[in-house]
Parts: structure tokens; sequence; C-alpha cells
């Protein structure tokens, strides 16, 4: 009795937990209402079959339980039970699965009039391609990548010259209008999903497979990566901004094409000399850092990585936090360099200053940070020299003072906290394997032995 007692129990709290559950679906924000249509025929069949089999479990077990004298009898075959269980559980898996048929097979069908978008899956990043006015997305290669052409875009197909690539990790959207994802990988299996849209598709390396959906609501919605890509899998964020058509032109129209981006002059170190006797002011003459002062090293650090922070502090996407004192002196002095080529130049005299490795100032446990570190090194690299591809600037020879800020500034979610600063957010949740200030100190300690 005890044990149908049990059985009994764990139905009744099966049911009220699904039907009690905060866990539902998220509002759909796309055409594919017939996703989640298929996923609650799912629920029913499978709920009404537990339901059914444990009950009849429990009458089972009370009906046939122990009694002095009774004999169990023994049938080793029922045709006709095994048929009724054949034809039941046929009906049930058809059921199941032949409305999951049908959706896929619309997943497939591309509207005609859907618009194309590329989305570019890497460790641990997002990034996107339009094509231009031909309508024709330009061909690419991995032999080509590099830090000046993160796309891997071919120089020699002009179908590409007006592909409009987006760096960022924000994707924007036109309400109710048919999109084609095309995916591309860089590296690993990712995943490309937005619960909200419900359609989700893998991007494998070497293939281009696809997906598409119309937006049906305006906001603004996670990109998520849900295949397992490596240790800050659950990291690799991206945001889908749905609006009006206009807005969408707009800020579709504040990205470059290919071939601007190809044509952009190289920074000049002369012109930029005189820009930085501001920057030096702080920053030192050979800018070399001055802790006195709050500024960091900037010479050997990576000029795309300067240049990113310099435009978020130009947009306010760093520095405006209200606990980030530091990076609100900084956000008026990056003001000062007017446009991206003031900024190509002054990076490009930094490019010509002595790197000398920052002194340290931190003690503490070279090898507990040692073990810290594995993690760091992931994005890092193995010797904290920093990794374009990866987004991950270098650590090695920097100020460790500054580092340890930094540190504290992404665990107290003061830095990361603006909603642009997708890459602030994603070392937010790394900064948490760092537990407390000695487990910081033992961390720097040992980037310092680099």
């Amino acid at each position: 009795m005890a044990i149908a007692i049990g059985i009994l129990v764990l139905v009744v709290i099966t049911l009220l937990f699904h039907f009690m559950s905060p866990w539902w679906f998220t509002p759909i924000a796309s055409n594919w209402s017939s996703i989640d249509l298929t996923v609650d025929i799912t629920f029913w069949i499978t709920g009404f079959v537990f339901v059914v089999v444990n009950l009849f479990l429990v009458w089972v077990v009370i009906k046939y339980r122990h009694k002095e004298g009774r004999k169990a009898h023994y049938e080793p075959e029922s045709k006709k039970l095994e048929t009724w269980l054949s034809v039941i559980t046929t009906v049930g898996v058809v059921a199941m699965l032949a409305p999951g048929l049908w959706v896929y097979g619309k997943v497939t069908q591309v509207p005609e009039d859907a618009e194309v978008v590329e989305v570019i899956g890497q460790q641990w990043h997002w990034s996107f391609r339009f094509p231009g006015a031909d309508g024709v997305l330009g061909q690419t290669s991995v032999a080509v990548m590099s830090v000046d052409n993160p796309f891997g875009m071919r120089a020699d197909d002009p179908a590409g010259q007006d592909d409009i690539l987006i760096a960022d990790a924000e994707l924007h959207l036109p309400i109710d209008q048919p999109y084609k994802f095309v995916l591309r990988s860089k590296d690993v299996l990712h995943n490309f999903t937005v619960p909200q849209f419900r359609v989700k598709m893998d991007l494998v390396p070497g293939m281009s497979p696809y997906a598409w959906l119309t937006p049906t609501r305006k906001g603004r919605f996670d990109i998520m990566c849900e295949e397992l890509c490596g240790i800050a899998h659950h990291t690799m964020r991206g945001v889908l901004v749905v609006e009006d058509e206009g807005d969408f032109q707009t800020w579709l129209q504040g990205y470059p094409t290919y071939a601007e981006t190809a044509a952009r002059p190289a920074g000049n170190p002369e012109v930029g000399q005189a820009t930085y006797g501001l920057c030096g002011t702080c920053h030192g003459a050979q800018a070399e850092g001055i802790q006195q002062l709050n500024a960091p090293k900037l010479a050997g650090l990576d000029s795309w990585y300067m240049s990113r922070q310099l435009r978020n502090y130009k947009a306010g996407v760093r520095g405006a936090h209200e606990a980030d004192s530091y990076g609100a002196q900084m956000a008026p002095m990056a003001a000062t360099l007017v446009d991206d080529l003031a900024i190509d130049n002054v990076l490009a005299y930094i490019g010509t200053l002595p790197d000398e490795s920052a002194p340290a100032t931190i003690a503490g446990d070279a090898e507990h940070g040692k073990d810290l570190f594995i993690t760091c090194e992931s994005c890092h690299g193995k010797q904290g020299q920093g990794i374009w591809a990866l987004n991950a600037p270098r650590l090695s020879g920097m100020n460790d003072w500054y580092i340890i800020r930094q540190l504290d500034n992404y665990r107290q979610g003061i830095r990361g906290a603006h909603p642009q600063d997708l890459y602030g957010k994603q070392m937010g949740f790394m900064a948490r394997v760092v537990r407390d200030e000695q487990d910081i100190n033992d961390l720097v300690a040992y980037i310092n032995s680099l």
C-alpha cells in the first residue's frame, strides 16, 4: 500500500509542478506559433500516458497485492493485448511526430519576399552581415581572416564589396519582414536561437545551414548559443532588436560596407603624436601609465581593444555607471577624438612607443593564481598575450593595479552594466571565477609572472 500511495503522490506533485510552475514559454515574437503547438501536443500526449500508466500501476499494486493462498496467473502471450498496445503506441508516436515534420517542412521553405542576413558565430561572440544593394552576400574564406578582416571577406569577389559588416553582437531587424538567417561558424559547433522566436538552428563549420522567421513584436531580445561550444559558452550572448523599418534603416546605415572598410586609411602616427599630447598628461609621455593619476599603461595594449574602449566612452557605453568615477573622467577625454580617423591616428602613435612591462605592485600566491588563470587563458592565451579572434586583450606586462580594479568592477556589476556593453557583460560572468580579494591578488600575481 505504501508503494501505491508513493506513486499516487508522485503523479499529483508532477501535475501541480507542471501547471503551477513559473517556468513557461516566453511570449512569442515571431510567426512560429505552430512550434508552440507541436510542443503542447507532445506535452498533452506524454502527460496523458504518464498519468494513465502510473494510475494503472497504482491499481495493479493494490488489486494484486500479496494475500495468503492467492497464486499468480502466468500468461506469457496475449495477442489481443499486444495488438492494442501496438496500435495505441503507434497512434501516439504519429500524433507527436507528424506535427513536427510538418513544421520542419515549413522551416525549410523560405518565402520569396524574405530578406537575408548572415549570422556569424565564433568563440564567444556573434557578428552579422547584410547584403548590399545587389542583394547578394559576397564570398568569404577562413584563409584571409585577420584582425583587419575578421569577416574573412574575399577582396576579389565584387558581390561582397557592398556587404554591410556588423562587427557588434547587436542585430536589428524590421518588424513584420520575413528574414532568412544564413548561419556560419568560424570555429566550432554553435547554435543560434532567440527564445521568443522559437526557431533555432546549429551553425556547423564548413556548412551553411539556415532558418527563417518573421518578427511580429517589437522589443529587445537575447541571442543565445544553445550548443556547448567551450568554457565561455554560457556567456555567448547577443541582442536582437525588432523595430520599425525607418529605425532599422537608420541603424543599418551607421555601419560600413566592406569596400569602405578596406579603403579606410591606416592611422598616421605623426598626426597622432600631436593628438596624444592630452592623453600623455595622465598616461605618461611614453604611455607607460601613471598609477597616481589612475591612468593605466597603453603602450603594448592591442589597438583594436583600445579603439573599442574609446568608442564605448564616446557613446556613453562605458563610464556611465554612477560608481565608475574613473570612467566618468575618461569619457570627456575620449570625446576630444572627434572621429574614427583621429582615434586611428593616436593609436598608431601609441603603437610606436616602447613596450616595457609595468612594475609589479601586488603580492599574492602565484601558484594558486595559476590554477585560477586556467579559465582566463581560454580567451586571453596561456601567456596572457591576448587573442583578437576571441576579443580578449593582452594582460601580461600591463598594470596589475588596473587589472585588479577592472576585475572588481566586473564582479560588482559596475563595468558591463550598460545594455550595449555585451563584452563587459560577458566578462562579468567570467570574473566570478575569483571569489574574493585574495583570489584576485593571487591571480594577478601569476599574470605578473608571465
